[in-house]
């Protein structure tokens, strides 16, 4: 039986001081020494085994922010953990207060960095994503962003007399942000993880026809500024398929899945819900059939195990739910803006970790949410606006293998 934890921390933009990432925004070098100071002690608090993390400009920023993580780790083992000398050195709590290090003093972990094709000159820079995995990686890591074909997805016909061609599509080539897939072997198992961070809610705005820009506010445009939501809105939901593709893909490979990251949407989100697949009607006898003759034409008791079992092998869990389920926690969120705390940041994983399927490989144990840096964004004087990060941090503590027999 192993114990590991499994994070995902959006960090809000991490790039080296006097670096413009977007226009006329970079960091002071006092700045820049705050944030990683920052990090590197959420990071050692987590010390989480996987972490997933978004808004990465830099690999070497973030190596350094594990390297100062594991300097500050080692520091506190040498302060709090006895040696063998000492009579308390076997009690478990000393074991589950050791800091094992990432990359520094032998440690084994392996770093993932994935770019952002898009990525551009000063000021016009574009984030990636990273993943760090205490167990390594059973092959290298794989990176999803340009798509080997534009994906034309058709809008039906409103009418059986139209001509579907007229119904229009929506044409995706390229993803917003690389979507970055890990396959990590845990005790054993190798476990395929994505880290994602989809399109945010921020509009996608285009000129006019007339010339006009939408981002213009002294010449506000309602209606050019709802297209521009439109956009996004279509983008992230594009998105999440090409990801709920690749998922499935892995779940009719048999590989158990976990999925973390930013998904700029709520558990309940069109996104979200493509994402992690429908949830099954609770009696398809009671259903009419798709190609139903009359009215008491009704999928029989046989098929409706068929159904509800092809809809649950490729369902994805959310790890919060699972934990709300079980707790008496009001309340998890892991973003504050204009007076709306909702959860965006997720940890979705497929049923092998479901604690009421009987093939399990493994479960959840605890949920963990670090929210208390988090100020809402739209006030002024909130004082980490800048360069704490305006994501709390998520880490699900899972177990795998079997259970130690007494």
């Amino acid at each position: 039986m192993t114990h590991f934890t499994i994070a995902s921390f959006n960090v809000k933009n991490l790039i080296g001081a006097d670096k413009e990432y977007y226009k006329f925004q970079s960091y002071t070098p006092e700045e820049y020494a705050w944030k990683q100071d920052w990090m590197a002690d959420q990071l050692l608090t987590m010390d989480a085994d996987i972490v997933g993390f978004q808004e990465i400009f830099e690999e070497t920023a973030l190596r350094d922010v594990i390297s100062e993580a594991d300097a500050r780790g080692a520091e506190a083992n040498s302060a709090t953990i006895p040696d063998k000398s000492k009579r308390y050195h076997r009690k478990a709590i000393f074991r589950k207060l050791a800091f094992t290090p990432y990359l520094a003093n032998g440690g084994t972990a392996g770093l993932a960095f994935a770019p952002n094709v898009a990525d551009g000159a000063p000021g016009q820079r574009r984030p990636g994503v990273a993943i760090l995995s205490r167990f390594g990686f059973a092959e290298p890591p794989e990176v999803l962003q340009d798509l080997p074909e534009p994906i034309d997805i058709p809008f039906a016909a409103l009418r059986g007399d139209d001509d579907g061609d007229d119904a229009g599509f929506f044409r995706i080539a390229r993803l917003s942000r690389p979507i970055l897939k890990a396959r990590i072997p845990v005790d054993g198992q190798i476990i395929t993880v994505f880290n994602c961070h989809l399109k945010s809610k921020l509009g996608e705005h285009v000129d006019t026809a007339a010339g006009a820009n939408p981002e213009d506010l002294t010449a506000y445009d309602p209606a050019a500024r709802a297209l521009g939501s439109l956009r996004a809105a279509l983008r992230r939901m594009a998105e999440a398929w090409v990801l709920r593709r690749e998922i499935i893909e892995e779940l009719d490979a048999g590989n158990p899945v976990m999925v973390l990251g930013d998904f700029n949407d709520g558990e309940h989100a069109v996104s979200s819900e493509i994402i992690s697949g429908e949830v099954p009607f609770k009696n398809y006898a009671w259903m009419l059939r798709h190609d139903a003759k009359s009215p008491r034409d009704r999928y029989s008791d046989a098929e409706n195990e068929q159904i509800t079992e092809n809809i649950n092998r490729v369902r994805l869990h959310s790890a919060e739910r699972l934990f709300v389920r079980k707790s008496a926690r009001d309340m998890v969120y892991t973003s504050a803006f204009g007076g709306v705390f909702e959860s965006i940041d997720q940890i979705y994983m497929s049923r092998h970790f479901h604690p009421d399927f009987a093939g399990k490989i493994g479960e959840m144990e605890y949920f963990s949410v670090l929210n208390d840096h988090l100020t809402d964004g739209s006030h002024p004087e909130a004082p980490y606006n800048k360069l704490a990060s305006d994501h709390g941090q998520i880490m699900a503590h899972m177990v795998i293998g079997a259970q130690d027999k007494p």
